[in-house]
């Protein structure tokens, strides 16, 4: 059963910059019975910690919060944590749109107003766009979408997309994550879940898929075109 964000609980820590602190902190978590599910890591680069370490982490199963955190600080080179709730209760599912710059404002405009529905009674659906042009740089960025946290559908918006473009959708879709493609020239519609025309629908139907409320499911009209 794919865990709820009610399952999660998520911590940052400003550490020292030093070999072995990850090992440090992940083996009091372990100790707590954390199951770590997701780790961002990062060198801070302004404010009046910079070059310290920023360690980000999202788990379950922990059995004492208030103790973790007291283990956590015991560290050496530990300097503060803080708990959180987890990015999938406050952002929740991601919508990813690449493509053209013209199209991808279309696509976003329905998926904003369609995540805004259903938002406000109570879901998290938030929207990403990156306007891209040319295959290697698009391919890239399509490939990287199976790598993004919480991404849960792919919208490639464009005139023209094949070659490298298409194979990255078919490792994407194999990753298990749909994709839906404006009608465009080039090999990528024959590569998608659905391929549909009105950019402002595109972006409509994205929102629809990966809400838990609505009815609308794209294995129910995988392959057509609208």
């Amino acid at each position: 059963m794919p865990m709820t964000p009610t399952d999660l609980h998520a911590l940052s820590i400003i550490t020292d910059n030093l070999a072995g602190v990850l090992k440090d902190v992940a083996t009091v978590m372990a100790a707590h019975g954390a199951n770590i599910q997701m780790i961002q890591q990062s060198i801070i680069c302004t404010g009046h910690c910079i070059g310290k370490a920023y360690l980000y982490f999202e788990f379950e199963d922990c059995d004492d919060h208030g103790r973790l955190i007291s283990d956590l600080l015991q560290i050496p080179s530990v300097h503060t944590v803080n708990i959180y709730q987890p990015f999938s209760r406050i952002f929740g599912s991601r919508v990813i749109i690449i493509g053209g710059g013209a199209q991808v404002a279309q696509v976003a405009m329905g998926a904003v107003n369609e995540a805004d529905r259903h938002n406000i009674r109570g879901e998290r659906i938030s929207v990403d766009t990156i306007p891209l042009v040319g295959e290697q740089d698009l391919a890239l960025a399509v490939d990287a979408v199976a790598r993004l946290p919480r991404a849960s559908i792919l919208v490639l918006a464009g005139s023209i997309m094949g070659g490298e473009v298409s194979k990255a959708v078919d490792r994407v879709r194999e990753a298990g994550i749909p994709v839906i493609a404006l009608r465009m020239a080039g090999s990528v519609p024959r590569h998608a879940d659905l391929v549909v025309t009105d950019p402002i629908q595109a972006g409509v139907f994205a929102v629809m898929h990966v809400s838990r409320k609505a009815v609308f499911d794209i294995t129910r009209v995988q392959g057509r075109e609208f």
